[in-house]
């Protein structure tokens, strides 16, 4: 039975990145079993973001209570992570590293969520492009940065996609742009800015309900 226990906390790691060492926290499932494992993506690390977001850690606490092993790497030249931030362009292959080390270390969870927030979509967006349908569960996009990323990639169509109405960052008219030649559903929070202040506990609602919708 996927019974919850006590919350887990996170652990800090150390992971070979293809340019050094990648720090990263681990939260293991809060479910008695494990469904699968979901890497989040922190935001901009030029403006401030690491993986001490709290939209990551709402993103990882979040895929927990449902059953994953959620791993939160600082990517390249952030924190204590080895590395040069290359504006996305090597990214995804740290985002590659950890998939790896996750997957050698839970050889049993086959099921991947890709997650991530503001740059971090873009990030997970191009990881995405690599793999297999079968190898991907699905993604979940928080204020994805649409507007700041001319060649940002097209998703899958089950792709959850939740942004803010009034958000100051990334214009939502910038995301329905990106959305509408893929008919991609966008899920708008009224009232919310792009790092949903106050609104947190609402975000996690919302993926808890679109994610058990799914079975």
């Amino acid at each position: 039975m996927n019974a919850p226990r006590k919350a887990p906390a996170f652990e800090l790691l150390d992971i070979a990145g293809p340019a050094g060492k990648l720090e990263c926290l681990r939260l293991d499932s809060a479910l008695d079993t494990v469904r699968g494992i979901a890497l989040v993506a922190h935001p901009n690390p030029t403006e401030g973001g690491t993986f001490t977001n709290k939209i990551v850690h709402t993103l990882a606490k979040t895929l927990s209570r449902l059953g994953y092993i959620a791993y939160c790497p600082n990517l390249r030249g952030v924190g204590n992570s080895e590395g040069e931030h290359s504006r996305g362009l090597h990214e995804p292959d740290d985002m590659a590293a950890v998939l790896a080390f996750a997957r050698a270390a839970h050889p049993g969870s086959d099921k991947l969520v890709l997650a991530g927030f503001s740059f971090g979509t873009y990030v997970q967006s191009q990881l995405r492009q690599r793999l297999g349908d079968d190898e991907v569960e699905g993604m979940i996009l928080v204020g994805p940065a649409t507007s700041r990323y001319a060649d940002y990639p097209a998703v899958p169509a089950d792709t959850l996609v939740i942004h803010g109405e009034e958000d100051e960052v990334v214009p939502l008219a910038s995301v329905f742009d990106w959305a509408r030649p893929q008919q991609l559903p966008v899920i708008v929070v009224p009232g919310v800015g792009h790092f949903f202040h106050g609104r947190l506990m609402q975000l996690g609602e919302i993926v808890d309900k679109q994610w058990r919708l799914r079975g």
